[in-house]
């Protein structure tokens, strides 16, 4: 498939990506395959190809169609088998991973990241992606290069802690109230921030919010107890909630110094 893939005109490569990449996959996990093209890209293409493999018309979502970082995609059962195509502008990534180089990043509204996309998951996402098809050696070299994580951006990250605790002072606010809503909103966009600053402080990349406050309550830096604590948080989101989440972001701060 990531043969044919990179057969359609504007796509320059192919790679493995998600939890298969990684070798963190269940049985029933869906298999990602990252679309990386440049310029105009032929969506009629991909969509003919779509329907060839998988036996049936199959909705191809152009750039853009899926929100301004996901970008676009199909979704594909093959012989019952889940297979995801995510598009990817490779212009759009190497200048991100050039913002990263330089310790700058953003973080877009994006449908599916109800913590909102940071800019760094491109590169992270080359870094632990698995090549599959690459005539012209394009991702395979950027992916020789964001092997190593840059220390511009881990500042950058480990200094986003100050958010995190204008968030809690935010959800504090509002806790006597009782407006859940806010509490749980503030306090998730906080400890959203720990885990990004947790993985920035040990040079590892973080990609989306799933699964990642497991991988950060494993670092070295993360204070006992994270996952249980940040868990308990959300649940009760009261004053005793806004006290945890308070702890938790000095205790992060003290130990990424």
């Amino acid at each position: 498939m990531a043969t044919a893939l990179v057969d359609v005109p504007g796509v320059r490569a192919v790679a493995l990506g998600g939890s298969r990449a990684r070798g963190a996959h269940r049985p029933d996990s869906d298999w990602d395959l990252g679309v990386y093209y440049r310029g105009d890209l032929d969506v009629a293409a991909l969509a003919a190809l779509a329907a060839q493999v998988t036996g049936a018309a199959v909705e191809v979502a152009g750039p853009g169609g899926w929100g301004p970082w996901v970008n676009g995609g199909a979704w594909l059962s093959v012989d019952g088998v889940a297979v995801d195509w995510i598009l990817r502008d490779l212009d759009r990534v190497e200048s991100v991973w050039a913002d990263c180089r330089a310790g700058r990043y953003e973080v877009g509204v994006q449908p599916g990241h109800p913590l909102g996309f940071w800019s760094p998951a491109y590169p992270g996402e080359v870094a632990l992606c698995r090549v599959l098809a690459d005539p012209g050696g394009e991702l395979a070299a950027l992916r020789s290069a964001t092997a190593t994580y840059p220390e511009p951006l881990r500042q950058a990250l480990t200094r986003a802690v100050w958010e995190a605790e204008f968030s809690v002072s935010a959800a504090a606010k509002s806790a006597p109230g009782g407006d859940a809503l806010h509490v749980s909103l503030c306090l998730s966009r906080a400890f959203g921030i720990l885990v990004q600053s947790l993985h920035a402080h040990h040079r590892v990349w973080c990609l989306n919010e799933k699964g990642a406050l497991a991988a950060a309550s494993a670092l070295p830096a993360a204070p006992p107890g994270l996952a249980s604590r940040v868990t308990e948080a959300l649940r009760a989101l009261d004053a005793g909630a806004v006290a945890s989440a308070r702890s938790l972001t000095a205790e992060v701060r003290a130990a990424l110094g």
